[in-house]
C-alpha cells in the first residue's frame, strides 16, 4: 500500500493546521485544534471525494442552475425560487450564532481552497459556481431537508421510497450488557441523497458517522459516549391548501384577498452558450407560496420549520453531547424539522423520539391533512407547532428494545410504550407495514442479542410477506392441473423465503407479488390490536394462482428456469462492477435488508435505492462499531472509492470503523494538511 504525504508548501503555521488522514476505504479522519479549522478541513475533504456533485448541488440551491448549465434545469430553478430558498438562506446566515457562523464560513473556505488548488480535478462546467459561501450551504440544507423531505419528496422519488431502519437495544436485551444502536438509512444511490462518511476530531468532539453530501457536519453519528440515528418519520410538516379564486385573488374568511406577487428574472443558458432572460411571477397567499401551474385551480403550500435556522448547529451540538441529559437539551431546540431520533449510550439508556416541528392543527386525523384541504378560512391555518414534551417519546422501555422502520411511533416496542389516543389524531397515522413487523419480530424473538447477531439481523433478507402468504398460495396452487403451476409450487416449496444472492424461488415470488394488485392480496386488513399478525388470509386464491402462472411463464421465458438464483437477476451494477445483489424492497415484501431495483435492457435489474450507510455500534467501555457505505465514499470520476464497498454489500459483510488514531495510521492511504486560512 502506498502512502502519499502532501505538504503545506512552506505555509506559515503549517504544523498546526488541520490534518486529514484518509483510510483505505476513502474515509477522511479529520483532526484539528479548533472548530473552524475542523470545518475547513471537512469542506476540503468533501471536495476531494464529491467535488463535482457538491458544486452542482450548491449551484442548484441558488436557483441559478439553468443559467449555469441549461434549459433542463428551469423547473428546478423555478421551484427553488418559488420556495424562497436563496433569500431565506441569506436571512438564516445572519441569524446564526457567531461561533457557528464562523464554522460555516470555514467550511465554505475549505471548499473554495480545494477548488483553487485542484481545479484540474473538477469539471470545467462547474467552476462558474465558485466561490461558495456559507449562505449556499444553508440554501442547500433547506432544499434537501425542508423542500425535499418535509415537502416535495414525491417530486423526486415518490411517497413510499424515503425510508430507513433503526434499532436501540438496552442492556437487558444485550448479551454483553451494553446498549447497542443500529443506524440504517435507505435513500436513492444518487444526487442529493448520497451519504458521506467521515470522522471528525477536535476540541470537545470525537464524532464518527455520516451526512448527506454538502452538509458541514454529521447527521447520523456516534461518539465515545452516545450515538443516534434517524428515520423518515410518519410526520406531516407541510400542508396543501386549495384556494377559492375571487376577484383577482382568493377567498379568505368570506372576503376576497389579493395574492402577494413578485417577479424574478431567470437566466437561461442555451445550447450554444448564449444566455437569455425570462421573467417568472411568484404568488403567495397567507398560507405560503402558490405551487399550482397557471390555469389550474390555485393551491398553496405551508411548510413548518422555516423560522428555525439552527438545523446544522443542532446536529453539531448533538454530536458534542456526552450524556442523555445533554443530548435531550439539544433535541429540545427542535431546530431539525422532522425525523425519528433513535438513541443509545454508554450508560445503558435508549430512546425513541418522534422529532420535528409538528403543526398544531384545528381538527381531524392525519388522513384528512394528507391531501389538499380547504384554504378559505383562518380556522384551518396553523402557525404554532407542538413543544418537545408533547411529542411521542420513550426512554428505557420495559421491553429493553426500540425499533423504527418508518412506521408510526405507536409500534416502536412491544408492549406499546404509549397510547396513540393520548395524542392528537393528526399527529401521525396508524399502521404497521411488513418491514416494521419483521423488524419488531426479530427483536422480540431474541432475549439476549450479541453484537454478531445484530450484524446478522441487519442483513436479514427474510420476507415477512412470504411467511404470511406463501402457505395459502401453495395450498391453492397445488389444486391446479397446469404443469407450470405445479413446477412453480415445487420451486416455492424449496425456497428459503430469503432474498439472498443464492436464494432460488425469490425471483419467482417477487414477480408473483408484482403481478397481483395490492388490494387483491389480503382478505383481513391490518388492525392495531393484532399489529404483528395482520393483514392475513389470501383474499382471492383463484386470482393468486392465475397470477402465479403468469409470473412463472414470464420467469421461464426470460431466465430459462423458475429457480434462477436471485443474485443472477438482481445485480449491483456501478462504476464498472457487476455483482450479485441481495435484499428486496422493504414493502410490500417485509424485508429488513432493503434494496430497490430498476430494470436493465438485458432483463436483469440493478440496485438503485435502499441500504446506504449503515452502522452497528456497541457502547461498552470502548466503542465497537461495524459500518458500510454501499456505493463507496466518493463520486469523483476515477476515484478508487467509487463503488469499492459493493463487494462487501454483495457478501453481506461490514467493515470495522477505525476510531483511534493508531488504527487509522495502520490503514492509511493518504495524509494531507489543509493550509491555514488566507
Amino acid at each position: 500500500r502506498r502512502v502519499f504525504v502532501l505538504t503545506c508548501l512552506l505555509a506559515a503555521g503549517c504544523e498546526r493546521s488541520p490534518e486529514i488522514l484518509w483510510d483505505r476505504w476513502g474515509v477522511p479522519h479529520v483532526y484539528a485544534a479548533n472548530e473552524p479549522d475542523l470545518f475547513r478541513a471537512f469542506g476540503y475533504a468533501q471536495m476531494r471525494s464529491h467535488g463535482n456533485l457538491l458544486l452542482q448541488l450548491y449551484g442548484q440551491a441558488r436557483g441559478r442552475a439553468a443559467e449555469y448549465w441549461g434549459e433542463e434545469h428551469i423547473a428546478e430553478d423555478v421551484y427553488v425560487r418559488t420556495m424562497g430558498i436563496p433569500a431565506r438562506a441569506a436571512e438564516w446566515y445572519g441569524q446564526q450564532e457567531p461561533a457557528f457562523r464562523a464554522n460555516l464560513d470555514a467550511f465554505a473556505d475549505g471548499v473554495n481552497r480545494f477548488a483553487r488548488e485542484h481545479a484540474d480535478e473538477l469539471a470545467d462546467s462547474l467552476e462558474v459556481v465558485l466561490p461558495i459561501t456559507a449562505a449556499d450551504i444553508l440554501a442547500h440544507t433547506q432544499r434537501v431537508i425542508h423542500f425535499t423531505f418535509v415537502y416535495g419528496i414525491d417530486r423526486v422519488i415518490g411517497p413510499l421510497m424515503a425510508g430507513s431502519n433503526t434499532w436501540a437495544i438496552g442492556p437487558s436485551r444485550s448479551a454483553s450488557g451494553h446498549a447497542m444502536l443500529l443506524a440504517n438509512p435507505h435513500l436513492p444511490w444518487a444526487d442529493l441523497f448520497l451519504f458521506y462518511e467521515a470522522h471528525l476530531v477536535g476540541p470537545g468532539i470525537d464524532l464518527y458517522g455520516t451526512s448527506l453530501v454538502g452538509f458541514p457536519g454529521l447527521a447520523i453519528a456516534f461518539n465515545p459516549s452516545l450515538g443516534w440515528s434517524h428515520t423518515v418519520n410518519t410526520y406531516d410538516g407541510a400542508d396543501l391548501f386549495q384556494l377559492t379564486p375571487a376577484e383577482g385573488g382568493y377567498l379568505w374568511d368570506g372576503q376576497p384577498r389579493p395574492f402577494e406577487s413578485a417577479t424574478q428574472t431567470l437566466r437561461i443558458r442555451g445550447a450554444e452558450g448564449q444566455v437569455r432572460d425570462t421573467t417568472i411571477t411568484i404568488q403567495r397567499s397567507v398560507h405560503g407560496p402558490v405551487i399550482s401551474a397557471p390555469g389550474e385551480p390555485p393551491v398553496a403550500v405551508r411548510v413548518a420549520g422555516l423560522d428555525q435556522p439552527g438545523v446544522l448547529a443542532q446536529w453539531w451540538a448533538m454530536g458534542k453531547a456526552t450524556s442523555l441529559e445533554a443530548f435531550e437539551a439539544e433535541l429540545r431546540r427542535l431546530q431539525i424539522p422532522m425525523f425519528t431520533v433513535m438513541y443509545a449510550d454508554r450508560d445503558g439508556h435508549i430512546m425513541h423520539f418522534f422529532g420535528g416541528r409538528v403543526p398544531v392543527r384545528s381538527c381531524c386525523d392525519a388522513g384528512y391533512w394528507a391531501g389538499p384541504v380547504p384554504g378559505d378560512s383562518s380556522a384551518r391555518l396553523w402557525s404554532a407547532t407542538l413543544p418537545y414534551d408533547q411529542l411521542p417519546r420513550v426512554i428505557d422501555p420495559s421491553s429493553g428494545w426500540l425499533q423504527n422502520a418508518n412506521d408510526p411511533p405507536w409500534t416502536t416496542t412491544v408492549p406499546a410504550a404509549f397510547d396513540p389516543d393520548s395524542f392528537p389524531a393528526w399527529i401521525s397515522p396508524r399502521f404497521m407495514h411488513f418491514r416494521a413487523q419483521r423488524s419488531a419480530r426479530m427483536l422480540m424473538e431474541d432475549s439476549s442479542i450479541t453484537f454478531e447477531e445484530l450484524l446478522g439481523y441487519k442483513h436479514s433478507t427474510r420476507m415477512e410477506l412470504a411467511d404470511r402468504l406463501l402457505d395459502p398460495l401453495l395450498a391453492a396452487a397445488r389444486r391446479s392441473p397446469r404443469p407450470i403451476v405445479r413446477e412453480a409450487v415445487g420451486v416455492l416449496e424449496r425456497w428459503d423465503r430469503e432474498a439472498r444472492t443464492d436464494s432460488r424461488g425469490a425471483v419467482l415470488f417477487y414477480r408473483w407479488v408484482m403481478s397481483v394488485k395490492p388490494d387483491q392480496l389480503f382478505a383481513a386488513p391490518w388492525r392495531p390490536d393484532s399489529a404483528l399478525t395482520t393483514p392475513h388470509t389470501l383474499r382471492n386464491p383463484a386470482v393468486a394462482v392465475a397470477a402465479l402462472e403468469l409470473a412463472a411463464r414470464e420467469i421461464q421465458a426470460q431466465y430459462g428456469a423458475l429457480d434462477v438464483p436471485y443474485g443472477d437477476v438482481m445485480r449491483l451494477r456501478r462504476n464498472g462492477r457487476d455483482l450479485p445483489s441481495n435484499g428486496a424492497p422493504g414493502d410490500p415484501f417485509g424485508v429488513f435488508r432493503v434494496t430497490h431495483y430498476a430494470r436493465d435492457q438485458d432483463g436483469r435489474f440493478h440496485a438503485t435505492f435502499g441500504d446506504t450507510y449503515y452502522a452497528a455500534i456497541e457502547f461498552g467501555p470502548t466503542v465497537r462499531a461495524k459500518v458500510l457505505l454501499a456505493y463507496g465514499n466518493s463520486s469523483q470520476p476515477g476515484s478508487p472509492h467509487a463503488g469499492d464497498q459493493l463487494e462487501l454489500y454483495s457478501r453481506q459483510e461490514m467493515r470495522d470503523a477505525w476510531l483511534t488514531r493508531d488504527s487509522v495510521e495502520a490503514n492509511l492511504e493518504l495524509r494531507e494538511r489543509v493550509p491555514p486560512e488566507d
